[in-house]
């Protein structure tokens, strides 16, 4: 069985300021540029049997940067849909809803498009997302290339956990974390690596 590779798009302007960050396709800076060039030596020494990415451009972008080939867009890699909360920081959330939690209270409906979304919504999104990798894997390793949130709440369902229990992984921007296998369980092998 091989390993699953996340891997968190580089920098953008809103990963530096900590605005929610989910429809908006801003760019990466050009320090998230170079830290998903410095991914290529962590992915390179790997055959990959399946490579999806977020179908927004700062995680096509970090892939091809990183020396991914033949990668495929995935609607369901993309970021938690922050709903009302596009675009604003945790500390202005907290200035109108003291004691706000994503993690527990999901977040308000936005624009029309964008009705926000639950913890158990993003769950189910991730479910998707490993039912559809789980084949590959007998093959080999597979490697997702998304968003910080999105493949927190990913990890904790592949151990098993819930939803909500993601807010205990941080993911920092280009990086790459490894969740494989020890005695038929899943496990955390590698976490928020960098070259």
């Amino acid at each position: 069985m091989g390993d699953l590779l996340l891997v968190r798009h580089g920098e953008t302007e809103w990963s530096v300021s900590g605005q929610h960050t989910s429809w908006t396709d801003l760019p990466l800076t050009q320090h998230g540029e170079e830290q998903a060039k410095a991914l290529a030596p962590l992915l390179s020494r790997r055959t990959f049997a399946l490579a999806l990415t977020s179908p927004l451009g700062r995680a096509i972008r970090t892939a091809e940067l990183a020396g991914l080939t033949g990668s495929v867009p995935d609607p369901d890699l993309h970021e938690w849909d922050y709903g009302a909360y596009e675009g604003v920081t945790t500390v202005d959330i907290h200035r109108a809803r003291p004691g706000w939690d994503l993690w527990l209270d999901g977040v308000p409906p936005g624009p029309e498009g964008h009705p926000g979304e639950s913890p158990a919504e993003v769950g189910a999104r991730a479910d998707r997302v490993l039912s559809r990798v789980d084949p590959a894997l007998a093959d080999g390793d597979v490697v997702l290339v998304a968003h910080a949130h999105f493949l927190r709440v990913l990890t904790a369902r592949r151990l098993g956990l819930p939803p909500a229990e993601g807010r205990l992984f941080q993911l920092s921007t280009g990086t790459v974390s490894r969740l494989s296998t020890e005695h038929e369980r899943p496990v955390i092998a590698e976490w928020n690596a960098r070259a």
